[in-house]
């Protein structure tokens, strides 16, 4: 089913400003997937990401300057993966303009970039979204949270992910070195385990107990944080988030990220990319409880984002991931990063 506009029977319309991190291709492929049209893609920058997306939907046009999109009346939505540090000012723009926004995480880098994006939100009524996408574009996650709505572990008592990436140093733009356009490791790669936690314990609110960010690996980066872990507690549950730059280049994924959701009766493993015994592709989910040990596949599960960010968007709904929760998780991880210890080459 295509989603529409309530103003029209075409296809919703939106608009890519700001292409510089590859995630911007799994936004704007999974809005038109869910049946939106791009009709503009704007960046500062020339990325390889804008050749990719112009050899893929060669009919989207880019244009000379973002006010060309972001004050477009005909455009509802606007997706964004610049520099870090430029996407909160972006979103402001957009929803000050009358329209929705989907953020690539971190959504914002500071604090106060987020409480910036909290007023525009307030004051117009419009949603600011991150697409944390270890849960979004992750089927075996999705089923996680089916089978413990289904009660198959007990009442979740921690979550615990890790988030390990190759580096690749000559691959990256220079911003990525900068935790001032980057936003840190515990803003950036554990905002993903941040949600994940709040996702699958159900929890609105937590608190960050401790955090450590280092460098150990880079020193020719000084301010680059290449590790980071975080512990966090809610009012029932508590979380452990590890996250680093050092996938080595003989495994052949990018990284072996994991998701382990402890209950009072039984367990859940996630394999997100690898499964080290040599089942093909990603999306591993293994489930311990009482009634034994089980590898389940997740192929057939939908991945409810993209549909839900558009209908929400006609609807005027907040189903896709709830306005407080992606504040939550976002305040969460900035304030984890603006606390953490340094370590390493940082200390």
């Amino acid at each position: 089913m295509t989603s529409t506009d309530s103003r029209t029977t075409k296809p919703l319309k939106f608009a890519a400003v700001g292409l510089d991190h590859g995630h911007i291709l799994g936004l704007v492929h999974g809005l038109i997937g869910a049946g939106a049209e791009c009709v503009g893609l704007w960046s500062e920058t020339d990325t390889p990401h804008t050749a990719a997306l112009a050899e893929r939907a060669p009919r989207i046009p880019r244009v000379a300057e973002a006010d060309e999109l972001l004050t477009d009346p005909d455009i509802s939505l606007i997706v964004t993966a610049a520099v870090p540090a430029r996407r909160a000012g972006i979103a402001v723009a957009a929803m000050r303009n009358g329209k929705d926004v989907v953020a690539d995480k971190p959504g914002a880098i500071t604090l106060d970039q987020l409480a910036e994006v909290r007023t525009a939100v307030a004051e117009t009524g419009r949603f600011w979204s991150v697409a944390f996408s270890e849960r979004t574009a992750s089927r075996a996650t999705v089923r996680a949270r089916r089978l413990i709505e289904e009660g198959a572990i007990g009442q979740v008592v921690q979550t615990m992910g890790t988030g390990p990436h190759h580096l690749r140093p000559h691959t990256r733009p220079s911003w990525t070195f900068d935790p001032g356009l980057a936003g840190g490791i515990l803003a950036d790669i554990a905002s993903h385990q941040v949600d994940q936690f709040l996702y699958l314990t159900g929890s609105t609110s937590a608190e960050v107990v401790s955090s450590t960010v280092g460098n150990f690996a880079h020193p020719e980066y000084p301010e680059f944080e290449d590790f980071g872990e975080v512990v966090l507690r809610s009012p029932h549950a508590h979380g452990y988030a590890r996250v680093d730059w050092y996938t080595p280049d003989g495994l052949g994924v990018w990284g072996d990220g994991r998701l382990t959701v402890l209950g009072t009766e039984g367990y859940i493993e996630v394999r997100k990319n690898i499964d080290l015994l040599g089942r093909p592709g990603g999306d591993h989910l293994f489930l311990v409880n009482g009634k034994g040990t089980q590898y389940l596949e997740s192929d057939d599960v939908e991945l409810p984002y993209f549909p839900a960010i558009l209908d929400d968007v006609v609807r005027r709904g907040d189903t896709a991931i709830p306005q407080e929760l992606v504040f939550t998780a976002t305040e969460l991880a900035l304030t984890a990063q603006a606390n953490a210890t340094r370590v390493g080459c940082l200390g």
